[in-house]
């Protein structure tokens, strides 16, 4: 008889069940389509050709639209140079401020580019790139309002944009007694104080640049900083070969002059240093 079919090194242990080997098994196939999931974003835009990307077409200079209804501005620069650096073809979705973050986490986007800032709160529920672009958020009003402190704003009434990051800064600092006027998108925010519907106005200050050159009959002016809070591209939790991708793109742009020539376009000023 063949020694080697006796030998004790080659039989399975005894100790070990079919049933404890099938869960063995079960676990390494979790595990495995774990790690392949964490990359499937990546991958599925590799393999159609095509990312999604969330664009904002309310908030010029970073997204509007042209007369011919197509989509215009920073972020959109941005969101097709990000395309074009994949080899990808770029599908742009319009989004408010207050739907971006769900588009990202119910999967309908890739990526957001919409002129998003990052704080903790945002962090708790998608990852953000690198910096791309620089803005800022303040309150704004007219010139014959002394206003030099938030405590000024005591009594009075804002206009801000729901979910927007001036909306959730001023709400931090804002006496008790500012009454908010909450609108669904900043073309209406602007409408309303345009209007006189409030005495002030929180905004991006590239929107109320726009706001005050189109409307110089408001005689309004930038009043207090909320916060300085450069733009950041939106991914989804666990999308980290995809967010490795564009912090990639990003970097290479910033490396090249390509972000500072589309800040220059759309700002008038270039980027700058961004944060990582």
């Amino acid at each position: 008889m063949d020694g080697s079919t006796l030998s004790p090194s080659k039989d399975p242990p005894v100790n070990i069940s079919k049933r404890h080997f099938a869960l063995c098994l079960a676990s390494a196939a979790l595990l495995a389509a774990g790690g392949a999931q964490a990359q499937s974003a990546l991958d599925n835009v590799l393999k159609t050709k095509t990312i999604r990307i969330a664009i904002p077409t309310d908030y010029p200079p970073y997204g509007s639209v042209d007369k011919n209804m197509v989509p215009q501005g920073l972020d959109i620069d941005m969101a097709q140079l990000i395309g074009a650096r994949l080899g990808v073809k770029v599908e742009l979705l319009p989004v408010t401020s207050a739907n971006r973050i769900p588009y990202l986490q119910t999967h309908k986007a890739d990526l957001v580019i919409s002129t998003l800032g990052k704080n903790a709160e945002r962090e708790k529920v998608i990852d953000f790139t690198s910096a791309y672009a620089p803005f800022f958020q303040g309150v704004f009003g007219p010139k014959s309002m002394s206003i030099k402190s938030f405590a000024d704003l005591a009594g009075k009434t804002v206009a801000t944009t729901r979910g927007a990051m001036e909306d959730q800064e001023l709400a931090k600092v804002a006496p008790a007694s500012l009454e908010y006027r909450r609108f669904e998108d900043n073309s209406a925010t602007i409408a309303a104080f345009v209007a006189g519907q409030t005495q002030t106005i929180a905004a991006s200050g590239a929107v109320a640049a726009e706001m005050i050159a189109k409307n110089p009959q408001i005689n309004a002016e930038f009043k207090l900083l909320l916060k300085d809070s450069p733009c950041f591209v939106g991914v989804s939790k666990g999308e980290d070969a995809l967010k490795a991708k564009v912090n990639e793109i990003i970097a290479g742009a910033k490396k090249d002059g390509t972000l500072d020539a589309m800040s220059k376009k759309w700002l008038g000023k270039v980027a700058g240093d961004l944060p990582v």
